[in-house]
């Protein structure tokens, strides 16, 4: 399925584009939230960030935090939020990887975040079964 981040991709549909190279593009979001709120995604096409190639992903990771510099001093912002959902029951609306970067205005401006943490239970089953299934993707 096509999305809108395919189509300005392919240059179908304008953006303000504040940064470009061969794997990542980054644009000022269409409906912000904040002054200078971001989007950055990738080139590559894949819906959630776990379906993203090594180096799509490593070319985000360099590029987010370029960006956020960036935004923060053309903004004046002094805080600001990284989002990045995965899945339409995460509040992904557009099923392209994309990460926003959300500048905190002092006028309030900015991601509301409602946090409602929990305790964490049988840990040690846990981690050892998301260790033993990085061990397996490792090997294969």
């Amino acid at each position: 399925m096509t999305t809108i981040f395919d189509k300005i991709l392919a240059g179908e549909i304008p953006c303000h584009r504040v940064f470009e190279n061969d794997h990542v593009l980054a644009f000022l979001d269409i409906g912000p939230l904040s002054k200078g709120h971001t989007l950055v995604i990738p080139k590559e096409a894949k819906a959630q960030l776990h379906e993203l190639s090594d180096e799509s992903a490593a070319e985000i990771g360099r590029a987010l935090p370029r960006v956020a510099r960036a935004v923060m001093q053309a903004t004046g912002a002094t805080a600001y939020n990284v989002l990045q959902n995965n899945g339409a029951e995460a509040h992904q609306a557009v099923m392209h990887v994309h990460f926003h970067i959300i500048p905190k205005g002092a006028d309030g401006t900015g991601l509301g975040i409602g946090w409602k943490p929990g305790a964490i239970e049988d840990g040690e089953a846990l981690a050892a079964a998301i260790q033993a299934e990085l061990s397996n993707r490792d090997q294969a």
